[in-house]
């Protein structure tokens, strides 16, 4: 069973934030015409920076130079208020017994606080890895591959678990199976990935994973 790692996603796969996410982007620029779905559609999976330059071409102004500062700040400040886990999350991870961790587009801090608030932290350790220490954003592979390569495992011995195109993208590219969290969606994924919709059937697919070992 230990001879598999699950790289898990984190917002929008394990953490509900991408709402506040976005929230926070409506409340520092409220000339933006956007719901927070609308931006959650338009950007996720993106990296900051391509986020930034695209608000600036539909703004027509350059943002504030401690923008992303007081972006950050703010998001801080929505996570402690109403950030909350993804639901089935606590069962799902206490039900799996593999070697796990994260590997999240977000700075170490965010992470860490997102674990902290949602009470998750113990089920990852130290296992965090972050595209603003690696370098490497997805849907790039780098940050998978150094994520498997720091806890141990080559590629093909790994899971990782997705919400976003990018993502997908990102694991594919670098030789590891995915499995697409899409509790909205109707109908299958693209071709070679399986989707499902609620927690609770992550252990069994993780473990027919385990099982397609060679």
């Amino acid at each position: 069973m230990t001879d598999l790692c699950v790289i898990y996603d984190l917002d929008g796969t394990l953490v509900d934030s991408e709402g506040l996410n976005y929230q926070a982007f409506l409340d520092l620029l409220p000339e933006l015409d956007d719901t927070a779905e609308d931006l959650l559609n338009r950007y996720r999976g993106k990296k900051m920076t391509l986020i930034f330059a695209d608000l600036e071409h539909r703004l027509g102004r350059k943002l504030p130079e401690d923008f992303e500062d007081r972006y950050r700040n703010h998001v801080a400040e929505l996570f402690e208020s109403g950030l909350k886990p993804m639901p089935g999350v606590h069962e799902m991870l206490a039900a799996t017994a593999y070697p796990r961790c994260i590997a999240s587009s977000g700075p170490r801090a965010k992470i860490s606080q997102a674990l902290e608030v949602c009470g998750l932290a113990p089920f990852f350790g130290g296992h965090i890895f972050s595209s603003y220490e690696v370098g490497s954003w997805k849907p790039d592979p780098g940050l998978f591959l150094h994520a498997a390569q720091a806890m141990g495992f080559s590629p093909e011995r790994c899971v990782v678990v997705e919400d976003s195109p990018a993502g997908v993208k990102a694991a594919a590219a670098a030789g590891m199976k995915v499995l697409l969290y899409a509790p909205e969606a109707n109908g299958s994924a693209a071709p070679g990935v399986a989707a499902f919709r609620d927690m609770s059937e992550l252990p069994r697919l993780l473990k027919q994973c385990a099982a397609d070992q060679p």
